[in-house]
């Protein structure tokens, strides 16, 4: 969703303002470009039995998460929401992830948004978790320039390195993320991944 921001990044004003999550982010890029929003004010939508409100309840004591207050059919408020349950485990993963190739935070950071982006264009439906976080880290190694290749990530995973490369080739291209040009060796992963996908076919 455009909100009339430009990315100071890439220049894209393709942002997506998230006022559950508190946050803006260039789906062009995956920047983080505010990461603290508030909304005060009450919106309602009109039901079928009548109005809603909507948004959630954010006590003052909380660290910023949402909290349902009410009784029983009286309740108000959702919960925590699948999406922020999706990106609170990927963040989990894909961070523990990164320790385990030795890569900081800052990585971790970065791969998170290249997940972020991945689900907001629901590339992420009928693929395995851990091959997306695996993918997302490889791009983010990829684009930084880091020495791991794509079978370091396989082997900390544990899982197939033609799928990895699969879904590595699927995501960077749906993304349109420029990746710097490949080595020998990851040439031959991704060549012998797309060979395995034809077959598959």
């Amino acid at each position: 969703m455009s909100t009339g921001f430009k990315c100071r990044n890439c220049g894209s004003n393709e942002i997506e303002e998230d006022n559950a999550r508190g946050d803006r982010v260039c789906m062009n890029c995956g920047s983080v470009l505010e990461d603290s929003l508030i909304v005060s004010e009450v919106q309602f939508e009109e039901m079928g039995h009548g109005a809603s409100a909507i948004g959630q309840f954010v006590s003052a004591e909380s660290s910023g998460g949402a909290t349902n207050y009410g009784y029983g059919k009286f309740q108000v408020g959702s919960g925590t929401e699948s999406r922020e349950v999706t990106i609170k485990k990927a963040k989990k993963d894909i961070t523990l992830l990164c320790q385990q190739l030795q890569l900081t935070q800052h990585y971790a950071d970065t791969a998170l948004n290249f997940f972020k982006m991945a689900l907001h264009r629901h590339l992420t439906r009928g693929r395995k978790s851990t091959h997306i976080y695996a993918a997302c880290v490889y791009m983010t190694c990829r684009t930084e320039g880091t020495s791991h290749l794509l079978i370091d990530i396989s082997d900390v995973q544990q899982i197939c390195s033609y799928e990895l490369g699969r879904t590595y080739l699927k995501l960077s291209h749906a993304l349109c993320i420029n990746i710097p040009s490949v080595d020998a060796f990851d040439y031959l992963i991704c060549l012998l991944a797309s060979q395995y996908l034809l077959e598959r076919i």
